[in-house]
């Protein structure tokens, strides 16, 4: 049967200085300079070695399979001096069978060339495009006869259930080389009890009372068994979860699931993080998680390109609604489009069973740079039609820029659409928001809309009594986002909402907010450790459990002898308390503003229900320097202008 070895350990890296160092994966070379800023961000071709014996295997039998699962952005892979394959496009997972060329002892050369061309997406895009080998090696050794490792990355079987009544109907097709091969199909609820099963390489099964992947609440899933039988011998077997669910994007009343409305709410998530750029490991994936779901997020835009199989996999275990999509960003290029196909094959392929996924983005903000381009249009047509034909149960998506109006071409190719806009933050006026959403809704009535992005920079280091667009203050952002939610809450026709970011995250072509080569849109810091009054704004409104926070607890030091005091809380009332004394009580509100006496050092305590928070806050007799941005290192403007 398959087993699995990692090939993480013990590899020789030649950098871009040609100095040669020891590393395990996943790495990248990009940890410290992808994330500064400055000019010696380095994108370029370095190289990975490693010697590894040949693993025990039947050679008459077995057959070997070197597996990446990312290399950023194109991989030549020498094996034994001999070139066995290469791959374009630095985030999805491809595959050799290297049989054939397997010694006793075997050297192995990766060259990963993060470096700039006009081929391979993406090139021009707000987020660091880390080089190296990111993600984890593997060898898989597997049966002669064996499921289909060969196309684009993909397992071999593909999951399709539909509902049907209180019936669930799953669809099991499955592709392998054995020539006198027979499939055998089981389904397993989720105590690994057997439900239903078939035989044929196209085959579908019915589960009676089928039990619904429900989202947040219920997301249960089943797991299909594809067993592989040669002469009544099983040589292979596969196995993959999968869930059972109905849904659709209506343009007037929003999006259902299981026929009923389901108001997705949700952020956009990048993969990386400070100190390791994207080299995540399973601990980090899990803890991006968790602080996703402490939110109360119900969807997640996995931007701007395909994530690691493990975070599908926590998306459909915890129940949230993905939107994936391939990097296909800010620029066409018109030497490109067979790695717009290659790399929505693989995405596809490659998360086709998620019962998470519900959409498939074409692209994002390709009119930055593009604009009314006859083979930019020609690329996103037959893009869509390759994702119809390839899967006719999602639909397709994209995101467009700001300044792409609601009657350009681009923003009526796909199935849905949602928009980038950040309508308060780099053009004045909330109100615009109101404006344009009510605008495009009144002129297609029957066009699913959303908000792909939508924020503004906050530092928790920057604060202001009187916060103003473009000071990146912690209080801007969060009245910001207090305004969007009030402007979606009159808009329940919108199909998806999706803030722009969860997390900061490396921008190497920014220079803002004192800070360059950073995004700071994040309602999480870059490290994780920090969680912005945003966070908490949103988790007040999305999250049931009940909670209470003093916002600007960094706001410290104050010039002013009464200050505002801003509390967030889903409870019924909240009370706050002065130096142990009660200020007031206010209640059937999510945010609440308190008067406050200031002293040289004040306690405040925020009380609701059982939950509790505390602060203190200083007058002092003059402004604090620190907490405002400093012009002279504060950068320019969008990045689109640098």
């Amino acid at each position: 049967m398959r087993k699995e070895l990692l090939l993480n350990q013990n590899w020789q890296f030649t950098g871009p200085d040609r100095s040669v160092v020891p590393v395990d994966l996943p790495h990248t070379w990009n940890a410290a300079d992808g994330q500064d800023g400055g000019n010696d961000y380095w994108r370029g071709t370095c190289t990975y070695e490693k010697d590894f014996p040949c693993p025990e295997f039947h050679r008459d039998t077995q057959r070997i399979y070197l597996e990446f699962r990312g290399v950023n952005a194109s991989a030549r892979v020498v094996l034994n001096g001999q070139e066995i394959m290469t791959h374009h496009g630095g985030y999805s997972t491809f595959r050799k069978d290297i049989t054939p060329f397997l010694q006793a002892e075997n050297h192995l050369l990766v060259e990963a060339d993060n470096s700039a061309n006009d081929r391979v997406y993406p090139q021009k895009a707000d987020f660091t495009f880390y080089g190296g080998i990111y993600r984890d090696v593997v060898l898989h050794i597997v049966s002669k006869d064996h499921f289909d490792m060969d196309y684009f990355g993909g397992t071999g079987v593909a999951v399709t259930p539909t509902v049907e009544g209180c019936d669930g109907k799953v669809r099991v097709q499955s592709w392998h080389n054995a020539e006198c091969g027979e499939v055998s199909v089981t389904l397993l609820d989720a105590d690994g009890q057997t439900v239903a099963q078939g035989t044929g390489t196209d085959v579908t099964l019915t589960l009676p009372h089928v039990h619904l992947w429900d989202g947040l609440a219920d997301p249960y899933l089943y797991t299909c068994r594809a067993e592989l039988l040669v002469a009544g011998q099983e040589v292979d077997t596969v196995q993959t979860h999968f869930g059972v669910r109905s849904f659709r994007m209506d343009p007037k009343e929003g999006f259902f699931l299981n026929g009923r409305s389901y108001p997705l709410h949700g952020v956009s998530r990048h993969q990386d993080r400070k100190g390791i750029g994207n080299a995540l490991n399973r601990g980090h994936h899990d803890e991006d998680m968790a602080l996703i779901l402490e939110l109360g997020a119900n969807t997640l835009r996995l931007a701007h390109y395909q994530h690691d199989q493990y975070f599908y996999d926590l998306c459909d275990k915890h129940g949230l609604i993905v939107w994936a999509e391939i990097p296909y960003i800010s620029e066409h290029l018109p030497k490109g489009r067979e790695n717009t196909v290659s790399q929505m094959k693989e995405l596809i392929v490659q998360n086709y069973n998620h019962p998470s996924i519900v959409t498939w983005g074409l692209s994002n903000e390709i009119t930055i740079s593009t604009k009314d381009n006859k083979d930019m249009l020609d690329n996103h047509r037959m893009l869509n039609d390759l994702v119809h034909r390839m899967d006719p149960t999602r639909p397709t998506s994209l995101a467009c820029y700001a300044v792409c109006g609601p009657f350009n071409k681009v923003a009526h190719l796909s199935d849905v659409v949602s928009w980038n806009l950040y309508l308060g933050w780099y053009v004045p006026g909330l109100f615009l928001n109101n404006l344009w959403i009510d605008f495009f809704h009144w002129v297609y009535p029957n066009r699913c809309l959303g908000f792909s992005e939508y924020g503004c920079e906050g530092m928790p280091n920057l604060h202001s009594s009187h916060p103003r667009r473009g000071d990146h203050t912690e209080e801007y952002q969060a009245i910001y986002h207090e305004y969007m939610l009030r402007c979606f809450e009159k808009r329940p026709f919108m199909w998806a909402n999706h803030v722009w970011n969860m997390f900061d995250f490396a921008a190497d072509a920014r220079n803002q907010g004192g800070e360059p080569g950073m995004n700071h849109k994040g309602l999480v810091t870059f490290d994780r450790q920090v969680k912005k009054d945003s966070f908490y704004l949103y988790k007040c409104h999305w999250n049931p459990e009940p909670m209470v926070h003093i916002c600007s607890k960094r706001f410290r030091y104050r010039p002013e002898k009464y200050t505002t005091v801003k509390v967030y809380s889903n409870c019924e009332a909240v009370t706050l308390l002065v130096d142990g004394k009660k200020l007031a009580t206010q209640s059937g509100k999510k945010v609440y503003t308190f008067r406050v006496p200031l002293g040289t050092d004040t306690r405040v305590e925020a009380v609701a229900g059982s939950c509790r928070d505390k602060a203190v806050f200083h007058f002092t007799p003059s402004p604090v320097k620190a907490y405002k941005l400093n012009k002279k290192t504060a950068g320019g403007g969008n990045w689109t202008t640098e």
